[in-house]
């Protein structure tokens, strides 16, 4: 056994320990990282996560971009893949976060480790990869499980434009979720035909049951900001959409329909970014009426 692999094994068993306590269990943990087929998605992006969490592959002429890094225990399952792809888990030169709850950023300490990429995320999502999901600020502090510390992390403002080998991806801070959420978008190319491809974070409203998006001294512009942040994704463009868990944008239907041969291609939908905003802002609204039920 190699020691990159050994630390990849020892990074992810010391993160699956520090969450025993948290409210994800073993079977939810399983069901997530079930195994799956990497495939391309469109042009230079391929899907290399398992079945249950994204985690998105860009190709470019500099290098590989990896956006999640899913479970810690889903880090060898995702080397894997990009391997079976035919490419080299040394070429991942970034790694992007969307937010920094272990299932989507569980596994990136080990990536990192293994391929010496440089991880990007938002300025508070980067201060919670730092602490290992362990955010105070977090609406699901104490209850999301906590994980291996990331570091070298490089901090990406809203709108702001990062390339790397000429494929431009744009930022956008959609907090709410978290309040270091971020989405990512770009274009892809095959052949002739581009497409806007949009990687919308979280837009869940989901707390450990104390947490309340009103009545919030220290953040009293909390529902305004996510109710933004919505707007903004609805306002997208979008070609594909892709979300941190598949099944939040019926990805996996898209795709067997897909491999079905259905026309057009069912991954190709305009509509998805405004669809997926319309129903995290049905979310939103069922959690505050919630929270106004329990008044103090």
């Amino acid at each position: 056994m190699s020691v990159r692999f050994s630390l990849s094994v020892a990074l992810a068993c010391w993160a699956m320990w520090s969450s025993v306590s948290a409210d994800v269990s073993a079977q939810d943990r399983a069901t997530w990282n079930a195994p799956q087929t990497p495939f391309k998605v469109f042009g230079n992006v391929y899907y290399v996560g398992p079945h249950g969490l994204s985690s998105i592959l860009i190709d470019t002429p500099h290098g590989l971009v990896l956006i999640d890094g899913d479970l810690p225990e889903s880090a060898p399952l995702i080397e894997a893949h990009i391997k079976a792809l035919g490419f080299r888990v040394s070429d991942v030169h970034w790694i992007v976060n969307s937010h920094a709850h272990s299932d989507h950023a569980g596994g990136i300490a080990a990536l990192q480790h293994d391929s010496g990429a440089q991880v990007l995320a938002s300025a508070p999502g980067a201060h919670a990869l730092q602490l290992g999901g362990a955010d105070p600020e977090d609406p699901q502090f104490g209850l999301a499980p906590t994980y291996a510390p990331v570091h070298d992390v490089r901090t990406v403002r809203d709108g702001e434009v990062v390339n790397l080998g000429g494929v431009e991806i744009t930022g956008h801070a959609t907090p709410g979720h978290t309040p270091g959420s971020m989405s990512w978008t770009w274009r892809s190319c095959e052949g002739n035909t581009c497409l806007n491809i949009v990687y919308a974070d979280s837009l869940t409203a989901y707390t450990n049951k104390t947490f309340r998006y009103t009545d919030d001294a220290k953040h009293p512009h909390r529902v305004e900001d996510f109710r933004k942040a919505i707007a903004n994704v609805s306002a997208l463009p979008c070609d594909i959409l892709l979300t941190p868990h598949p099944d939040q944008s019926n990805f996996w239907d898209k795709v067997r329909r897909r491999q079905r041969g259905a026309q057009p291609d069912p991954l190709i939908d305009t509509g998805a970014c405004k669809a997926y905003a319309a129903s995290a802002e049905q979310d939103l609204d069922a959690q505050l009426a919630k929270e106004k039920a329990r008044q103090p």
